[in-house]
């Protein structure tokens, strides 16, 4: 396949990841910042079923640039979040293999919304041993007809056509409860199912590549 070119993510869905293990991914910074969508928001499960994490950013009416947009320190997002994750995952097999290589970026700030997700998940890739270098984008290509920057997003995700409804489950820890939930935040594949996330996302590239 092509590069993928690739959406900024806040703790991007696993579907998303599996793009990150095909042959030199490119995340864009040079495209207008879109509300409602995997830029500033990520979806976990926890006790009580799907719960959305969003990053507030600081209201631009111009709606510029999504690398100079800035995070909205106004309310104690950080710390909602990361208790969010804490309640959700503390359960899970391997959240205290990873909890401390992800918590500071729940406690330090970046001012741009942009160099957050990057960081984060070069650090989630780091953590999964999955060795790849990601370039970013420095002008923008216009949106065509399967483009992932536009496909791979919350409102797509929730129609039944959506191309990368995942199939083959992996542990959850609330399983019992509500069944294997597709396409949630790629936290929870690591900390359910640990070293074993990097081969899950590269057996599930080829499958989403013929997508």
């Amino acid at each position: 396949m092509n590069r993928p070119l690739l959406s900024t993510a806040y703790l991007p869905p696993v579907e998303y990841f599996a793009f990150l293990t095909a042959e030199q991914p490119i995340v864009e910074r040079e495209e207008r910042y879109q509300k409602q969508s995997y830029r500033n928001r990520a979806t976990i499960m926890n006790g009580n079923g799907v719960l959305n994490l969003i990053i507030p950013t600081v209201h631009d009416d111009r709606m510029g640039v999504v690398k100079e947009v800035r995070i909205d320190y106004a309310t104690p997002w950080q710390r909602v979040h990361w208790r969010s994750i804490e309640s959700a995952y503390n359960n899970t097999p391997y959240y205290l293999y990873y909890k401390d290589e992800l918590k500071p970026f729940f406690e330090q700030r970046h001012e741009y919304l942009f160099d957050f997700n990057l960081s984060l998940t070069k650090t989630l890739l780091r953590l999964m041993r999955i060795d790849r270098p990601l370039d970013v984008t420095h002008s923008f290509a216009p949106y065509e007809k399967q483009d992932l920057r536009m496909l791979i997003h919350p409102k797509q995700a929730k129609k039944e056509e959506y191309p990368f409804r995942l199939k083959t489950p992996y542990y959850q820890v609330f399983e019992d409860k509500f069944g294997f939930m597709p396409n949630l935040s790629v936290i929870d594949l690591l900390f359910n199912e640990g070293p074993q996330a990097a081969p899950y996302l590269q057996n599930l590239l080829p499958q989403l590549e013929t997508l």
